[in-house]
């Protein structure tokens, strides 16, 4: 009957120790066990002939590549090139054109839209369907036009496939090179069209909404800064009329900003 009792005792004790985690038997002192069994010893190998190192080959990542091509373009049409000649996205597969910009170079206000649509994809402009045409009328309420006094490109040089919403990471692989091509062109002012535009240039968090109807900055490669207003895209325009008084407002703010220099 004790034994029955010890036992119970003893089953119990292991259970509990089981519950607590406990997964392996420790003994009252601790063994050597490496001394105690020697490793096998390896088996005789035959012996290796020897030869001369081979180096390794580092490809950079896909955006150091960008980066370096856009630091190395010294003139627009050297951006240009760069860019189109640029292998790290698959976009340029779907594409059917290579948007670069339009307008005059070194205007002084320069227009960063979001990405290429349909219309601009055929004709490998930016700016050029129903939402440039909106866009054009803006502008020549205040005195601007992309024949005298506007630059205009993109944040993507290529369409995205059917027309959806460029990602972060098409975003950020493209920076450096739109980075590069405010420094080349030298704006006055930059204008950020839609939130696309305005987050990925300014590498910021909020949404448009809160972005709109002020001034920011922007700091190039070389340290530059230039001063950015980001306003709601012409295709956002035309589904939400009623923003309109507010993207009038932001010409408004530009106008008053181009004639105080």
């Amino acid at each position: 009957m004790e034994a029955a009792t010890e036992r119970e005792a003893l089953v119990a004790a292991l259970s509990w120790q089981v519950a607590m985690g406990a997964d392996e038997a420790m003994l009252d002192a601790p063994v050597a066990r490496a001394a105690a069994a020697p490793p096998p010893e390896p088996a005789a190998r035959p012996a290796a002939r020897p030869s001369a190192p081979v180096p390794l080959r580092r490809l950079p990542p896909v955006g150091e590549a960008a980066a370096a091509l856009a630091a190395g373009a010294s003139t627009l049409e050297e951006l240009r090139a760069a860019m189109a000649a640029f292998e790290g996205s698959a976009l340029r597969e779907t594409a059917t054109n290579f948007v670069f910009s339009d307008g005059v170079p070194g205007a002084p206000v320069m227009i960063i839209g979001e990405a290429p649509g349909a219309e601009e994809d055929r004709q490998g402009k930016p700016f050029v369907g129903a939402s440039g045409q909106l866009l054009d009328r803006m502008f020549a309420s205040i005195g601007l036009s992309r024949a005298e006094s506007l630059y205009i490109t993109n944040i993507l040089p290529f369409r995205p496939p059917g027309n959806r919403t460029p990602t972060d990471a098409e975003i950020s692989l493209f920076l450096p090179f739109v980075l590069r091509h405010v420094q080349l062109a030298a704006p006055r002012f930059l204008v950020l069209a839609g939130g696309v535009s305005a987050k990925g240039v300014l590498q910021a968090r909020e949404g448009i909404t809160r972005l709109r109807g002020r001034w920011h900055e922007v700091t190039v490669l070389d340290g530059t800064v230039f001063k950015a207003l980001p306003t709601w895209h012409p295709a956002y325009l035309l589904r939400n009329p009623i923003a309109k008084r507010d993207a009038w407002a932001d010409l408004l703010l530009l106008r008053r900003s181009v004639k105080d220099g």
